[in-house]
């Protein structure tokens, strides 16, 4: 497939992007901005969570990273539907009942301003470091198969890639990106299913076919237990770690929890949740299958976020590789524009202050501008230093970077004790992930010990830990509204 080719997919896939922006932008404000002046239908939130979670990490990475794991990814997809379950039952009534526009006032109601701002700042370095793993994807696959054949630098590619992330969404928002999710897992998921066909076709194999060699293959194991806790594959740990990572990934992260504030009721919300829940396990199950089919159709990648796009650009006809270039244009716009979203939502009204009915649209247009200049620079810094499989770095980060938030929540709603609210707390939740990188680079050695995911819940506890001294030695300044 020419370049020229591409490029014209790329600006006919905008183009369409643009017009919806264009449709739902109308007479946007704030409150169309944040949460979709909560009229947003929950079957469209449920299915363009998909594709946000999803993302292009899932797209390429997913498949390539079955050589090195098999199908146990598969256990903590599992583990998802736990998380999903407390995030329904637990986490969105409350959200929904106090009424919350970013879902970090809750750490305000229930301790005060210094806790409140830390548990926003660690979600908004969580996201931008999450969502420019995701769009480091799109952006070296775009420079191999594109801009390298005409020398244009990996900057620019990276600047042509925000800047249309971020003329599609600084209008409408979560009002705009309810629809533009919505196309792009459709196309996502109808790229998936065509990819499959093609290459089931090409090794002669029918549906029944491709299941039977998906079943009777060793790099589909899910369930490994023979190397004990040490194996970083083993499936309890993944299991429990893939609990927590949707637990604080989606439950406990503005982005993910944002498109849920913008349902019509809590009951719509919970909806949306469980029918997500369930179409995210088997969406990932057949990722996971087209990654056997590939390394059975192709020969060699030169690293494993490339096995699909090499296989789709060289290996596959035209009109497939068409369909994979928009496949994996939706996964990672749809994941990436709702991340800029709800930094921007998250910065305005966690430390702005915002309030609802007022304006201040100037300062929100610049706010989104300014997230994207960062998430910019964050990405050429990662040109430089990412050599793994995507997938696992973005787990890996979420140990560190959401342990302080498990740790704070977790405190909130399991006690009702309270603290003096101040710079203590940011000490504490700084030194908690510090402490697990600590521990991580010396388990081996210490305790014959590998971490892996659930390095998230040890991140926790420590914070928990933390807090839980500091109310022991403090009296308390603020009174609770939330317990």
């Amino acid at each position: 497939m020419s370049p020229v080719l591409i490029v014209l997919i790329v600006v006919t896939y905008f183009s369409l992007l643009f017009l919806i922006s264009y449709i739902t932008g109308k007479d946007s404000n704030n409150e169309s901005f944040f949460i979709g002046e909560k009229k947003s239908p929950w079957y469209l939130v449920a299915f363009g969570m998909i594709g946000a979670s999803l993302s292009g990490v899932t797209f390429i990475s997913v498949p390539g990273w079955v050589a090195d794991s098999h199908f146990s990814y598969m256990a903590m997809v599992f583990g998802y539907l736990i998380g999903y379950l407390v995030i329904a039952t637990v986490l969105m009534p409350m959200y929904y009942r106090l009424n919350l526009t970013s879902i970090y006032g809750y750490l305000d109601d229930r301790f005060g301003r210094y806790t409140y701002r830390t548990g926003a700042g660690f979600f908004i370095l969580s996201r931008t470091i999450g969502a420019a793993f995701r769009l480091y994807l799109v952006a070296i696959v775009l420079q191999k198969f594109i801009f390298d054949a005409w020398n244009i630098p990996f900057w620019v590619t990276v600047m042509i890639t925000i800047i249309l992330i971020w003329l599609y969404t600084f209008r409408g928002g979560i009002k705009t990106i309810v629809w533009t999710d919505s196309l792009q897992t459709f196309l996502m998921l109808l790229s998936l299913g065509l990819s499959i066909w093609y290459i089931g076709s090409e090794l002669g194999l029918s549906l029944g076919g491709v299941i039977d060699k998906v079943r009777g293959s060793d790099l589909s194991q899910i369930f490994f237990f023979e190397n004990g806790y040490s194996d970083s594959k083993n499936f309890f740990k993944r299991f429990f770690g893939g609990a927590l990572i949707a637990l604080v990934m989606t439950g406990l992260d503005q982005d993910m929890m944002q498109k849920n504030l913008s349902c019509k009721t809590i009951g719509e919300a919970q909806k949306n949740m469980f029918w997500f829940s369930v179409v995210l396990v088997i969406a990932n199950f057949v990722f996971m299958s087209l990654g056997l089919l590939l390394y059975h159709y192709i020969p060699f990648a030169d690293r494993t976020d490339y096995l699909f796009p090499v296989a789709a650009m060289h290996y596959l006809p035209d009109g497939i590789s068409v369909i994979f270039l928009i496949g994996l244009l939706a996964a990672a716009y749809s994941s990436a524009d709702s991340a800029l979203t709800s930094l921007t939502t998250s910065f305005c009204v966690d430390f702005l202050g915002f309030k609802e009915g007022e304006t201040n649209q100037n300062t929100r247009i610049k706010v989104h501008l300014g997230f994207s200049v960062l998430l910019f620079a964050v990405l050429i810094v990662f040109n430089y230093i990412i050599d793994k499989a995507v997938i696992s770095e973005i787990f890996t980060w979420a140990t560190f970077t959401y342990g302080p938030l498990l740790g704070l929540y977790a405190f909130g709603m399991l006690t009702k004790r309270r603290y003096k609210d101040g710079w203590p707390v940011i000490l504490i939740c700084i030194l908690a992930p510090l402490l697990c990188l600590f521990i991580r680079a010396n388990s081996q050695a210490w305790f014959g010990y590998v971490f892996s995911f659930e390095l998230l819940a040890l991140n926790g506890l420590l914070t928990f830990l933390g807090l839980l001294l500091l109310s022991l030695f403090t009296k308390p300044s603020h009174v609770d509204l939330g317990a």
